[in-house]
């Protein structure tokens, strides 16, 4: 697969990953444009390219950090994503609001678990700690979201 191809499958996962980082679409392009270009120029030195798509979301994150100067992300509101249908069911109203309201350790893992796709080991080598630290956030992301959701089901889904 070609850098080319390999943009086309992944340019709307790596947008949306973008935009849940910075919160604003024309930053979000910006970083994706100059996370692209890097990864173009980086491209032919990637040695394993069944992790190409881990690659990307990599820089992209890097590239939001370099250009924000900041160690960490905010978690953010995904309103005026589009996700795919089969995600979208965990970004309602309810779940949106509740992962605002986690911390940005727990919420970053858990939006490249869900945006992305990507497996415990990969978030743990993006986000740069062990593969453990990232079960335990997403483990506890999973149980602060039911935390914050289950007293609304109980209410019938009224808040």
């Amino acid at each position: 697969m070609g850098f080319e191809d390999l943009v086309r499958s992944h340019a709307a996962d790596l947008f949306r990953y973008a935009y849940w980082l910075t919160r604003d679409r024309p930053q979000a392009e910006d970083v994706v444009q100059e996370a692209l270009l890097r990864g173009w120029r980086a491209f032919p030195r990637l040695r394993d390219r069944a992790a190409a798509k881990s690659w990307l979301f990599s820089i992209v994150r890097n590239e939001y950090l370099r250009a924000l100067g900041a160690a960490a992300p905010p978690a953010e509101s995904l309103d005026g994503v589009e996700l795919p249908d089969e995600r979208q069911e965990l970004f309602g109203l309810e779940m949106r609001d509740a992962l605002l309201a986690l911390p940005a350790s727990y919420a970053e893992p858990l939006a490249l678990q869900v945006l992305g796709g990507f497996s415990c080991a990969e978030i743990a080598q993006m986000l740069g700690t062990t593969e453990g630290a990232a079960m335990t956030r997403l483990s506890r992301a999973r149980q602060a979201l039911r935390r914050l959701v289950a007293p609304r089901e109980r209410a019938g889904g009224r808040t």
